[in-house]
This record gives C-alpha cells, structure tokens and sequence, in this order.
C-alpha cells in the first residue's frame, strides 16, 4: 500500500514545527547548535519555526497524509553567486531563534558556502519522521515523489545528510557525495550529496 502525501500548507504549520523538533532533537548536527540539553528543549523548536516559514513562503513542505513525516524542498535556479538577502538570512535566522547563540548563524554560512551553484536543482533541506514511525518508508516515499518528478524535468537534486543513517538512506536513492564532508568547528560532520537524474521511464 502506498503512502498518501500532500502539500502543506499554512494551516499545517504548527504540524511541522512540532514534527521536525520530535525527529530532529536528538540530531548530532541539532546537538551541536544547542550542546545542553535543557536549552536545545527550550529553543529547537525556534528554529525549525525559522525553517518551516522560510520554505513555506518560497519552497513547498509534503507531508504524508497522517501528519507522521514530512520533506521540506527548495527550487534552486541556476545562477551563480548569493544576494544581499541570502547573505542576511543566517544572521535574521539567528536573531529570531537565539541571538546570543553564534551557532545558529555559523551552521547557515556553513552550509551556504558548500552548496552547489551553477545548475538548476531541487534542495532537500530537511527530511522529519516522527520518533516513533522510523523504518516504515516514509522518509523514502517523500523523497521519490520529488525524485520521479526530478528524473521526467531532468533536474540533479542535493541536500546535505546530518547523520550516517540518513546518508546510508540517500545512498541507496542515488546520492553521492558532492565533494568533502562538511566538519562543524569541534563537532560532527555533515555530508553534501548530489544526484544526477535518471532517465525516465514511462510507467
């Protein structure tokens, strides 16, 4: 049986928020932006506030249709080079999360500064499955329907993998790495990954 997914939309909002703090609380990249735990509890949720809005307004968040997983995709064009506005984004993040935290602006330099410029593509920024629905196919059934739709336009894909069982799952959906591990300043790695698209086949 497959999974039914949708396009959330503003009404969902405090569904995600909620979604991407559960998944990503005990994430090592999560870890390093908050290292106490007490204070991570506090502001985490701050912050996936921060991404959910950005990519509402100019990205698209699926969800399956039970509210348990959800992948939040950006349209990456192809010119080169970052605007004024991008360059700001990490410093307005960090002052609407927790200003006094340079972390939360760094990891957003961090990870501008690796991403690929060039080509047109589609950005996984981030992929939430609730706690307790882990090893179901949620995460992956999210992903394909964006790589089905990748493969028939002819668009690469990337994101970054925060941990080495989601770099395991991307792997396996035809990820590679797109150049060095990301090392975070005394904390642990990220891995950039591209894919290629496929040659589409006609159902």
């Amino acid at each position: 049986m497959g999974v039914a997914i949708r396009t959330a939309g503003e009404e969902d909002r405090e569904l995600i928020v909620r979604l991407l703090d559960e998944a990503f609380q005990d994430d090592p990249v999560s870890g390093w932006v908050f290292p106490g735990a007490e204070d991570r509890r506090a502001k985490h949720p701050r912050l996936m506030a921060a991404f959910t809005d950005i990519v509402l307004a100019a990205g698209r968040i699926d969800v399956t249709e039970d509210g348990s997983a959800c992948a939040l995709w950006l349209s990456m064009p192809a010119e080169e080079g970052h605007d004024d506005a991008e360059d700001e984004g990490p410093a307005q993040v960090r002052e609407a999360v927790d200003p006094d935290n340079e972390r939360v602006e760094r990891i957003g330099r961090l990870m501008a500064a690796v991403h690929p410029t060039g080509r047109a593509h589609e950005y996984l920024w981030m992929i939430g499955v609730a706690p307790g629905r882990q090893d179901e196919g949620l995460g992956t059934a999210l992903i394909e329907t964006v790589l089905d739709r990748c493969d028939r336009e002819g668009l690469p894909a990337y994101l970054e993998a925060s941990n080495a069982r989601s770099r395991h799952l991307y792997e396996r959906l035809g990820f590679e790495p797109a150049g060095p591990a990301l090392d975070l300043p005394d904390g642990p790695s990220m891995w950039p990954m591209w894919r290629e698209p496929r040659p589409h086949r006609p159902a």
